[in-house]
């Protein structure tokens, strides 16, 4: 007889343990969080053992995109390849993968069952404000998995922070990072240094790092945290990326240097950067790997073709026409200014903004970026996501209408509708044929919205 018959017990049981802790009113991570219990439990399970090449990805802002770009990359290099992402969209399936496939139903129900006796017996010895980290237990069956299918590579993308995370448990040898603000300072520090330091925890001894474009005073924490583990550190210049040509119906056309013109499939002119940044992290993982010479016309279409054929849900992303609907995980300033950037030329009036920002992110600062392109706006969130927690309908409106007084433009209607789907659909009635909902969401609403609308994205 199985202990878990479906997804939903599974889950329930992989945050078991987190649910016993008050780990809502919990402060920084380097005084709340212990990576010790998934320690033992991937040494119980002998599952650092493998000889793989490992990426670790962190960041504010297109740490997902960076670690599946790599991945699909080294996949068309010729290489078996893991990914780690959280959170996920649909399923918690999605955060494990390999070769861009989520693993099956049988199999997580299967890993979990083959864990389970462990983490009852970590669980057991856990002192009183313990627990063992859900993502750990995760980062455990994917382990797990990645030996069962012979992957090679494997790309980990990390929480909020990185020195305190369960997922950089794992032996990189290549460190990556997107931009960095100021960002969960509950959890990682009030200062940008803070929270460099805590995502600088993810470069090893004597490995490799690269970092996109930083603020300078997080260019000197990650700077000093190489030299100190004698490591090498190489930052990427804006005239080592890809270069934008010009934008098409889906997507753009980019000038990536030695690899030629590409058409890369997304809308959303941060992956410009991401997809600079594997290239080079795809090329450190693979010098260490059987397969195709770097100086090869094989090597230049592997990654041509890695760049052209990947999908990554939810950036970005078209979702219909008449009205335009484009959907993007766009919840801090930061990302809210480059989607807007991204979308200028294809934003139609009207426009109907629709927001769920989760209560932990600078909610004042990103409504009042989106007051200034909104002809209306309409509020929504999700309890999808047990560990992520949105405003209700009597915070989050006032706070909306300032913004938009803020602006200039006091005038704006404002909404709220506790089911996103419902609120995509008050949207684009509010949109008329001819206008553009803009959906900026956490990604445990976007899953909401591909539930309502049977979007399943089983391979990347």
């Amino acid at each position: 007889m199985t202990r878990f018959a479906t997804e939903t017990d599974a889950v329930t049981y992989i945050f078991s343990s987190l649910a016993r802790f008050d780990w809502q009113h919990r402060g920084f991570d380097e005084k709340t969080r212990n990576p010790a219990p998934t320690q033992r439990l991937l040494q119980m399970h002998n599952l650092l053992a493998q000889r793989r090449e490992y990426a670790v990805v962190t960041g504010s802002k297109g740490k997902g995109s960076v670690t599946v770009f790599t991945s699909n990359l080294l996949k068309h290099l010729g290489h078996t390849v893991g990914t780690v992402t959280s959170p996920h969209l649909v399923s918690y399936r999605e955060r494990i993968r390999v070769n861009g496939r989520a693993i099956s139903p049988e199999d997580f129900l299967r890993l979990v069952e083959t864990f389970a006796p462990s983490i009852d017996e970590i669980q057991s010895d856990l002192g009183e404000g313990q627990y063992l980290s859900p993502q750990g237990i995760f980062l455990a069956m994917a382990l797990k998995y990645f030996d069962e299918q012979g992957v090679d590579a494997a790309v980990i993308e990390v929480g909020r922070g990185g020195r305190y995370d369960d997922n950089a448990l794992v032996p990189n040898m290549l460190a990556l990072f997107t931009p960095m603000i100021l960002e969960h300072t509950r959890y990682l520090g009030p200062t940008l240094e803070r929270i460099a330091w805590h995502k600088a925890g993810i470069i090893k001894p004597q490995s490799y790092a690269y970092s996109l474009p930083q603020a300078p005073e997080v260019m000197n924490v990650l700077l000093r945290e190489a030299e100190m583990l004698g490591a090498e550190f190489a930052f990427i210049a804006r005239n080592d990326m890809g270069l934008l040509l010009a934008e098409t119906a889906d997507g753009m056309q980019v000038d990536f240097g030695r690899y030629g013109v590409v058409n890369l499939p997304f809308l959303g002119r941060y992956e410009i950067d991401n997809a600079s940044l594997a290239i080079i992290a795809a090329g450190n993982m693979h010098a260490r790997l059987d397969g195709v010479p770097h100086a090869s016309s094989a090597y230049i279409e592997g990654i041509r073709a890695g760049l052209e054929s990947l999908r990554w849900p939810g950036r970005c992303q078209k979702l219909q026409d008449a009205p335009a609907v484009y959907l993007d995980g766009a919840i801090n300033t930061m990302s809210v200014d480059i989607l807007l950037r991204s979308l200028q030329s294809r934003l139609k009036s009207p426009v109907v903004v629709v927001t769920a920002v989760p209560r932990d992110r600078d909610i004042a600062a990103v409504y009042g970026r989106l007051a200034q392109v909104a002809d209306a706006v309409v509020l929504t969130g999700t309890t999808r996501n047990v560990t992520i927690h949105f405003p209700d309908a009597a915070t989050a409106v006032p706070a909306m209408r300032d913004a938009l007084a803020a602006a200039g433009r006091a005038d704006v209607p404002v909404q709220y509708v506790d089911s996103a789907p419902r609120a995509v659909d008050a949207a684009v009635a509010l949109a008329g044929r001819e206008g553009t909902v803009l959906v900026t969401v956490a990604q445990p609403v976007i899953g909401d919205i591909f539930e309502d609308r049977g979007l399943v994205y089983e391979q990347l």
